[in-house]
């Protein structure tokens, strides 16, 4: 079996009000991971700013952004000059009225690889993603790029084993998650503990199920509530990245800020879906009745 070794660089950092100083610290950061042989660099979700979907605020609309547009040609042009793919996470004005919660996968000569709507729109305390994003029309479609094809998913996504089952379906070789979630104050802390181990538990859980390395960018750090309404996130950071059977290789701490780079053996997935061939054993012949309903009974 051919093995593919690829440097997949993670970076996890808190982030502000100040957008400028934000996407600063990003390209220093994915400088940093150039400099110690990334060849893929992960971003956390919607990267530039603060995570603006504690509150329901139509005027913060005008955070979103065409693609291809600023973010695309910045991250782009940095991307071609360290000979990098690179994975954003942007706030997509489509049309008026029309938004979505896309990352953008950029290819190592500044190019538009492709792109993916988050398909799973939460509405829960401290996030409430309906009232700005449309739920994505791309499907679960891998983007093809220079260093192989990516299964690119984003956070609320990765709690569903459907979204991660067609990505591998359609031959994506890595799942690739921008995250940012982390713990609502007012859940004890153990709870949130709880939730953070199912967090990570869950998508080491595609990673077996699917064979494949998962790639999960969380953000870190505090933020506020603007309402006040509540005492604001603390995100869980704890990034990661798993080989093909969950088995952890990098992590980052809660509170850790900085980046990882890590090894990525793509040619193990042959190894280990020989012996664990649930592909092979799937009943496409029994699902359907139950699977495309909301619920069976």
């Amino acid at each position: 079996m051919t093995s593919k070794t690829l440097k997949v660089g993670m970076v996890q950092q808190s982030c502000t009000t100040d957008i400028p100083a934000n996407i600063e610290k990003l390209k220093s950061n994915i400088r940093k991971c150039a400099e110690k042989g990334a060849q893929l660099v992960v971003l956390q979700e919607l990267h530039n700013s603060v995570y603006f979907c504690q509150t329901e605020n139509a005027a913060l609309c005008d955070l979103a952004e065409p693609i291809p547009g600023p973010s695309t040609e910045t991250f782009g042009a940095l991307a071609k000059e360290l000979g990098i793919v690179l994975v954003l996470s942007l706030f997509e004005r489509r049309t008026a009225g029309i938004y979505h919660n896309t990352a953008v996968v950029i290819e190592k000569d500044g190019t538009i690889a492709g792109k993916y709507r988050k398909m799973h729109i939460p509405d829960d305390p401290c996030y409430y993603e309906k009232f700005y994003f449309t739920p994505g029309d791309l499907g679960f479609k891998p983007v093809e790029t220079s260093v192989g094809t990516l299964g690119v998913l984003v956070c609320w996504d990765q709690w569903y084993p459907e979204a991660a089952r067609c990505m591998a379906l359609n031959g994506a070789q890595m799942l690739i998650y921008p995250t940012a979630i982390g713990g609502v104050a007012t859940d004890p802390l153990e709870e949130q503990k709880v939730q953070s181990d199912a967090w990570q538990l869950v998508q080491r859980g595609h990673s077996v199920a699917n064979g494949l390395p998962v790639i999960t960018v969380n953000r870190t750090g505090h933020e506020d509530d603007p309402s006040g309404n509540t005492e604001g996130i603390q995100f869980w950071g704890r990034s990661f990245a798993t080989g093909p059977q969950g088995e952890l290789l990098a992590e980052f701490g809660k509170d850790e800020e900085g980046i990882k780079v890590v090894e990525i053996d793509l040619g193990r997935t042959e190894y280990v879906r020989r012996g664990w061939p649930f592909f092979r054993d799937r009943r496409i012949d029994a699902y359907g009745e139950t699977i495309l309903k909301r619920y069976g009974k």
